[in-house]
């Protein structure tokens, strides 16, 4: 004996299955954009670190030369140093490390108080 509603048995199931197959697509596109966003945070904190350990060693704070400590500053933090410039007592790095695929790179620039730097 058929029921009113028997054109849509199993209907639920499909709907569920639908919707569990959207949440998962919507994981996987999710996953990736913040493994990319939150390694570019870990890079430009790199790069800060790394700028003012140059900064301070080309100042005389610290003993060794700007660049060298830099790179390992940046290879502390898990970046490379793909940059690095010492004007003076101002010192501007680039750190770069690569997630998924892409090369993320970001610059910082330290020097001391009142050299104009931002």
């Amino acid at each position: 004996m058929l029921g009113r509603d028997a054109g849509e048995r199993g209907a639920g199931t499909v709907v569920t299955l639908a919707v569990g197959l959207a949440v998962v697509a919507l994981f996987l596109l999710v996953l990736p954009v913040h493994a990319a966003l939150s390694t570019r945070h870990s890079v430009v904190a790199a790069a800060d670190a790394a700028a003012l350990a140059a900064a301070d060693t080309a100042s005389g704070l610290v003993p060794g030369h700007p660049c060298g400590n830099a790179d390992r500053v940046a290879t502390a933090n898990g970046g490379e140093l793909a940059a690095c410039k010492v004007d003076g007592l101002v010192v501007t790095v680039t750190v770069s490390r690569r997630v998924l695929g892409l090369l993320l790179a970001e610059s910082a620039t330290a020097g001391p108080a009142g050299s104009g730097i931002d």
